[in-house]
């Protein structure tokens, strides 16, 4: 079986609560050999910490556009002591989800991006890299990654053009993808997927968001009463084969690409990849 790492899973939201280690167990039974677990508020860190902990995962700490209205400065200075709390950590391996939102109507732009900034920074200062949310925001991340010297990261759920997706490259990231490219509907990402350099590629699953187009619920099937699809980190294989059929190559040979890819792009991994529960 081939073993994956899955470099975009939220296990400790609150839709695993009724079940979170099974869903762990079934993931590992899946050949899911690592999980990175972001967190997004600092509510969540010790949480995040600990499941990693229990489940022999990683996880990366920050705070995420989404949740920056409920934010301020108490919460940046709470990041910066969780990073040098735990700096020698092996399983922190990353800040983040940090990012920027330009898809979500009424989040405040200028806040995000001080936020953003100032992660940043944190991660410059903390020498790790950095795992950002991406959605119609490319354009500005890379703005401020130019200026910023971040040892790279990934650029999670990578959905922008080809010519964003070369510059992320460029400036040491990887890109994600997930349950969204196995949507036949899904051009753009799929052409990305297709045609990116093979070092270029990272495999997550956003769990429990993006479910691929084997779980997913549409509206109407909503409406009559079926409950919202929950995707979970062993859905990874699957969304891998849909990948490398895209690609041509073999799902073996993903795996091992895609591992290698991972553990550049968060170096810390490195530890972890033969032996997780060390």
């Amino acid at each position: 079986m081939s073993s994956w790492i899955d470099t975009h899973c939220h296990l400790d939201a609150a839709e695993f609560e009724p079940d979170r280690d099974a869903v762990r167990a079934r993931a590992a039974a899946a050949g899911v050999a690592l999980c990175v677990l972001p967190a997004v508020l600092p509510r969540a860190f010790d949480g995040v910490r600990e499941l990693a902990m229990r489940h022999g995962d990683a996880y990366a700490l920050g705070i995420h556009p989404l949740y920056i209205a409920d934010t301020n400065d108490t919460d940046l200075a709470a990041l910066e002591r969780s990073l040098a709390r735990w700096r020698d950590d092996p399983r922190l391996v990353a800040v983040g989800e940090i990012g920027l939102d330009f898809f979500v109507p009424g989040l405040d732009a200028a806040k995000q991006e001080s936020f953003y900034r100032a992660q940043l920074g944190l991660a410059e200062r903390f020498d790790l890299p950095v795992i950002l949310h991406v959605r119609r925001s490319a354009d500005r991340l890379l703005k401020y990654l130019r200026e910023a010297k971040v040892r790279g990261g990934i650029a999670h759920a990578f959905n922008g053009s080809v010519q964003q997706a070369r510059e992320f490259v460029r400036l040491g990231f990887k890109l994600g993808f997930g349950g969204a490219v196995t949507f036949e509907r899904a051009l753009q990402l799929r052409r990305l997927a297709r045609e990116l350099p093979q070092d270029a590629i990272v495999l997550e699953t956003d769990a429990p968001d993006i479910p691929p187009h084997w779980l997913y619920r549409t509206a109407a099937e909503r409406a009559a009463g079926e409950p919202r699809a929950r995707n979970e980190p062993a859905e990874l294989p699957g969304i891998a084969a849909v990948v490398a059929a895209l690609r041509g190559v073999s799902v073996d040979e993903l795996a091992r690409s895609t591992g290698r890819n991972a553990v550049a792009a968060l170096p810390k991994l490195a530890a972890f990849q033969h032996n997780p529960r060390q």
